[in-house]
């Protein structure tokens, strides 16, 4: 199955420009966030951390 997958792929012009494209998106992405991940604010951090913690956002009134 695999070599029909190969010889199919192989036949396709241009295909080695999709892994590159793959890896790009994939780099851009994480380097992305990580940059949000050490720019966030620790108030915005430590407010969103609280957020399952709170009672009054899970109240039933039943």
């Amino acid at each position: 199955m695999l070599k029909f997958a190969k010889n199919y792929m192989e036949s396709i012009e241009g295909v080695a420009t999709y892994p590159m494209i793959s890896l790009l998106i994939f780099f851009v992405f994480f380097s992305l966030l990580f940059w949000w991940v050490f720019t966030a604010s620790k108030e915005y951090i430590k407010e969103v951390s609280e957020l399952p913690l709170e009672d009054n956002n899970q109240k039933n009134t039943q």
